[in-house]
């Protein structure tokens, strides 16, 4: 009985949760745009540094979309950044995550405001990795946006093995690590960065070190958000002649989250986990 209770009072709160993006995002036409500076793309609806803004610049170059999305790392299904795509433009996709508490609570409230999208309660890792590939609709999505706090660097390149190759890629990174160096952790199938050290900052990917992965695989690099959080790149098969070459895009950003909590900055921050075992890409 309590249980049921405290679905009904999450579910009422997911509810006007969306109610209250879906009204901001009804502003995101208003904002003056830049097709050079992915700084003026920035909006968030549902998401929460400016993602949707920049998706929706992102996918307004695409030369062809077949509307669809894969989102590892998505939440609760409202506070991510591809609930915009999934309600308010009706993408179908699938929205993958590891707390299985977040992932029921996505599928019992997404039926009633998207069409076609499947919430999988899943860990992931490099092996299933392969599930993903087969579960997805189409092997080129739209987008496909990563953030899982750990084996991000892996999981991509496990992703881009099994043959998928998304139009858009947005991923986290870690700010700690600096503009400059190449670095991500050691793989770990069972990695919890909330474990791994007590700063909790031994987690992902530098973006120096996802500009070196994305360039080896033919992506070009769009620019990170002001917030010091997500990069964007992008395939330039499948823009519009022209459109990547001019944008002048943010290289690096520090994480704005991390130097509030810490009061320092990232090179101060990366003294904290420099002892841990780094991976040099």
């Amino acid at each position: 009985m309590i249980g049921r209770i405290q679905r009904y009072f999450n579910d009422l709160e997911d509810r006007q949760r969306i109610a209250i993006a879906l009204a901001k995002g009804a502003r995101m036409s208003a904002r003056r745009i830049d097709s050079r500076r992915p700084a003026t793309w920035e909006f968030s609806a549902f998401s929460q540094n400016g993602e949707d803004g920049v998706l929706e610049v992102l996918r307004g170059q695409l030369t062809h979309s077949n509307r669809s999305f894969i989102e590892i790392g998505a939440s609760d299904g409202i506070d991510n950044n591809t609930a915009w795509l999934a309600i308010a433009e009706k993408y179908c996709g699938l929205m993958i995550e590891g707390d299985a508490r977040k992932s029921a609570r996505a599928r019992r409230l997404l039926p009633g405001y998207a069409l076609a999208i499947d919430c999988l309660p899943m860990f992931v890792t490099r092996a299933s990795v392969a599930d993903i590939a087969a579960r997805a609709l189409y092997a080129d999505p739209d987008v496909c946006s990563l953030d899982i706090d750990g084996n991000d660097y892996h999981i991509a390149g496990a992703l881009l093995d099994a043959g998928l190759r998304p139009k858009i890629f947005v991923v986290e990174y870690n700010s700690a690590f600096g503009p400059e160096r190449r670095l991500t952790i050691e793989y770990d199938d069972a990695f919890d960065f909330t474990a791994a050290h007590p700063s909790q900052l031994y987690y992902g990917v530098s973006i120096a070190g996802w500009r070196a992965f994305f360039a080896q695989r033919g992506y070009r690099f769009v620019s990170v958000e002001g917030n010091g959080v997500n990069a964007f790149f992008a395939d330039p098969a499948c823009f519009a002649a022209g459109f990547l070459d001019a944008v002048q895009g943010l290289d690096y950003a520090e994480n704005r989250f991390q130097l509030h909590k810490f009061r320092e900055p990232w090179t101060q921050q990366f003294q904290r986990i420099a002892d841990m075992p780094l991976v040099e890409i």
